[in-house]
């Protein structure tokens, strides 16, 4: 049964900090139950409301293949955004597809933290892909996929050997929040939780909560767990079916149910611990506030899928207004450079001529051509990158990120209803 242990914290700090910092004392540290062959007992109605969800999420990513596989990026790069957000790492939406080009070719004036949310849409990514493929998950694919949130951070990568916390004091854990467990307990916790992903003992969205709930209670990296544990979610819906084409942006509902997703949290360790006669009422309330925050992500994904498909139809309007206006064919034809660019747009916002090479595998010249006639059009703008290089920059895209992201901030999810609860982009035109 899950428990608290006592330790102590000797300090080995010595001077250049307060007095209060280098105190030493006691304090306790969380045990948490292995969860590979965990007995849940999950309620009626809640099970109920999790085969709706999943049969929701199935349906959202199978009735409209084509709609949806359009925004699978703009999702990804949402997600991405809003993990990194509840970690307090922000930056604007244009920087942050700036420094998503930046990954490939030269761009200047990038901010650490729009790199910061670009390596976690490479963590987001490969856990639908890499992770998803391979046979059997291991924890050392886990520690990879950490590793590449932290490309710049050696010393931070692998299962941390130190005590960690969550609050309090940066000095000692005597007064935190909560104490993961130990680490020599990390290994083994780490391997019990990988061989539980592997499995299929619960319903998916049951397994995901379990697996994020876990991962965050052994909180088993130095930093970095908040972005790595919400990307297995998205590897646990993947591997088991539930989403093909495009993650659930859940970390935009659960950075704006922020106090209930952290008392879930809570729940699902300090409730289950306490040795009641039921711990499963405690796991229960976590997997109630987790099935509601997918729930709106589903909704929510259906309707930024049904704008971006909006957005389209307004681009190719403008594009053959502009074609009629110059004397040439109104509609393109559909293998040209700049009608498949025009059905790119959406997943890709930020581009340049030499990425546009690589991505539909034209010339250069075809390439500059497709560019400057969707600029002409209305539909592209411009901005200097680096010396003699220009990025094309689809701005309605972002402002339907920025839109997204005000909705969902928002605690009934509709900003007429109720403002944003937590930073959020400004309004385009504002």
């Amino acid at each position: 049964m899950a428990s608290w242990e006592s330790a102590h914290w000797e300090s080995q700090l010595q001077s250049g900090v307060p007095r209060a910092a280098q105190r030493a004392g006691s304090y306790r540290r969380y045990v948490p139950d292995a969860i590979d062959g965990l007995a849940l007992a999950v309620r009626g109605d809640l099970s109920r409301e999790v085969t709706r969800v999943e049969r929701d999420i199935r349906t959202l990513n199978g009735s409209d293949a084509d709609g949806l596989a359009g925004i699978a990026r703009f999702l990804l790069r949402s997600e991405a955004i809003a993990s990194s957000r509840i970690e307090g790492i922000a930056s604007s939406l244009q920087q942050v597809a700036l420094a998503e080009l930046g990954q490939s070719e030269a761009v200047r004036g990038v901010s650490e933290q729009a790199r910061q949310v670009a390596d976690n849409m490479t963590v987001v990514r490969r856990s639908t892909t890499e992770l998803v493929q391979a046979d059997q998950l291991t924890v050392e694919g886990i520690v990879d996929l950490h590793a590449s949130l932290l490309p710049d951070q050696p010393q931070l990568h692998g299962l941390r050997t130190v005590q960690n916390w969550i609050g309090g004091s940066d000095w000692n854990p005597i007064r935190a929040d909560f104490v993961p467990p130990a680490p020599e307990r990390v290994p083994e916790l780490m391997a019990d939780l990988v061989d539980y992903l592997n499995g299929a003992a619960h319903a998916p969205l049951i397994q995901a909560a379990v697996v994020h709930a876990q991962f965050e209670t052994i909180h088993p990296f130095v930093d970095g767990n908040g972005r790595v544990g919400r990307a297995l979610i998205h590897t646990v819906l993947a591997r088991r079916g539930a989403t093909q084409r495009a993650v659930l942006p859940v970390s935009l509902v659960l950075a704006t149910l922020r106090d209930r997703y952290i008392a879930g949290l809570g729940a699902y360790r300090h409730q289950a611990a306490a040795g009641t006669p039921d711990a499963s009422v405690a796991v229960n309330e976590w997997l109630e506030m987790f099935v509601e925050a997918s729930a709106i992500a589903v909704e929510q994904s259906s309707l930024l899928r049904d704008r971006v498909n909006e957005l389209g139809i307004a681009w190719a309007a403008r594009l053959s207004a502009y074609r009629r206006a110059a004397g040439v064919r109104a509609t393109p034809r559909a293998d040209s450079a700049v009608a498949r660019l025009l059905g790119q747009l959406s997943e890709a916002p930020v581009v340049t001529a030499t990425t546009l090479t690589r991505i539909l595998d034209v010339s250069f010249p075809a390439a500059t051509a497709a560019l400057e006639e969707l600029r002409q059009a209305g539909i592209l703008h411009t901005k200097a990158i680096e010396r003699g290089a220009t990025a094309y920059i689809a701005r309605e895209v972002l402002d339907l990120i920025a839109v997204a992201e005000r909705t969902l901030a928002s605690t009934r999810f509709d900003t007429r209803v109720a403002a944003p609860n937590r930073p959020a982009p400004a309004l385009p035109g504002a």
